[in-house]
C-alpha cells in the first residue's frame, strides 16, 4: 500500500503544471502538443482555486514568455555555433532561431504561466492538507459543493 499523505515536491509539480496552491489538479487542458486544447484551465480541477486571480492576470506570463525566448534564442545560437562553426551566414542562425522559437513556443505558454503562478505570485502558497489523493466520495463532495456554489450565486 502507497502512503497518500506524502508532501508533492514543487520541482516535480512545476514540471508536471500542478496547482501551485495542492500540487495536485492540472493547471492545462490536454497535451502540450496538441491542437486546439492547449489551454489553462479556469479552476483546479482538485482544489478549485482560480489561475486567473485577477481580469488580465496573465499579460504578466507574456514578460516571463520574452525572458524564455531570450535564453533560447542564445542557446539556439550557441548550440548552431558549436555544430556548424558559422560565423559568415546569418541566414543559418536566423532560420534556426525562427525554426526553434516556434516549435518550443508551446512550451513557453505553459512554462510561463507556471513560473509567473509559482515564483512571481506573492498571494499564492502551498498548502499541504490540500495535497492528498481523493477518495471517491470526496471527489463526489467536492463536486456537490462547488455546483451548490453555482446554484447560489
Amino acid at each position: 500500500m502507497v502512503p497518500t499523505d506524502l508532501k508533492t515536491s514543487k520541482s516535480w509539480a512545476m514540471l508536471h503544471a500542478k496547482c501551485p496552491r495542492c500540487r495536485r489538479g492540472n493547471m492545462f487542458e490536454g497535451g502540450m502538443y496538441s491542437f486546439g486544447s492547449n489551454k489553462i484551465n479556469i479552476l483546479c480541477p482538485h482544489c478549485h482555486m482560480t489561475f486567473e486571480i485577477e481580469p488580465g492576470y496573465f499579460y504578466a506570463a507574456m514578460y516571463v514568455s520574452y525572458a524564455l525566448n531570450i535564453m533560447e534564442v542564445g542557446f539556439f545560437c550557441l548550440v548552431t555555433y558549436l555544430i556548424t562553426h558559422n560565423t559568415v551566414s546569418p541566414w543559418l542562425y536566423l532560420s534556426t532561431i525562427i525554426t526553434g522559437c516556434i516549435l518550443i513556443s508551446p512550451v513557453n505558454f505553459r512554462y510561463s504561466r507556471v513560473f509567473l503562478l509559482y515564483w512571481l505570485s506573492p498571494k499564492i502558497h502551498y498548502h499541504l492538507e490540500l495535497d492528498k489523493a481523493e477518495t471517491n466520495s470526496s471527489k463526489e463532495k467536492a463536486v456537490n459543493s462547488f455546483t451548490n456554489l453555482k446554484i447560489i450565486k
